[in-house]
């Protein structure tokens, strides 16, 4: 089987980004970002969807964690899409819903070629710790822009911010492994009838 795996750098003005990903491992993962909150979440992904995720990046940090938090999205968008290559063979929808005691998010998805976002979620209060959680919207539209993938994201109750978080990452992870998991029934189609994702 060929490797599903891709390894990006991203290096602008205000960040300076590598991340290393395969669909097809069990979830090693390893971060260092400066953001440790943002660390935390990416932890969430990579062991859910049992991805090998690595992740070194250098920001601005001194002005605040924007740029850093929308560059690491963009940047595994980016690996995402080439990791995936020519999608021959792969489900393409996934949908995962994750409950963490009071809080409860779905997550759906498709690898359709086409960008498409949307983020229902009230957070009950503006930071978690120190992570403004404004960034979660930008981490998300960063790497659905450039893996080309519709994704929806919806909070459908939660009180307590950090659960709400981690439902929805978790929930991220699992409807990513969903989609990309390799259909033994149809290895060499596309799951599309215009021939094209």
């Amino acid at each position: 089987m060929i490797a599903r795996s891709a390894t990006v750098a991203r290096n602008t003005l205000e960040t300076q980004i590598e991340v290393s990903i395969n669909l097809d491992g069990n979830g090693q993962f390893e971060s260092e970002t400066g953001v440790p909150f943002l660390d935390h979440m990416m932890e969430q992904i990579a062991r859910h969807g049992l991805f090998d995720l690595q992740i070194k990046a250098k920001g601005d940090l001194h002005i605040d964690a924007h740029h850093t938090v929308e560059d690491v999205g963009i940047t595994i968008g980016q690996a995402l899409k080439q990791a995936l290559g020519d999608k021959k063979g792969v489900v393409r929808y996934g949908h995962s819903y994750v409950p963490l005691d009071e809080a409860l998010s779905r997550v759906v998805m498709d690898l359709s070629g086409r960008p498409g976002f949307e983020f229902d979620v009230t957070f009950t209060r503006d930071k978690i710790g120190e992570f403004d959680v404004d960034l979660f919207y930008e981490f998300f539209q960063g790497l659905v822009n450039h893996a080309g993938i519709t994704l929806h994201i919806d909070n459908l109750k939660g009180r307590n911010a950090h659960h709400i978080a981690e439902t929805i990452f978790k929930a991220f992870g699992r409807a990513l492994r969903m989609a990309v998991t390799l259909d033994e029934r149809a290895l060499q189609q596309l799951p599309s009838t215009k021939g094209a994702l």
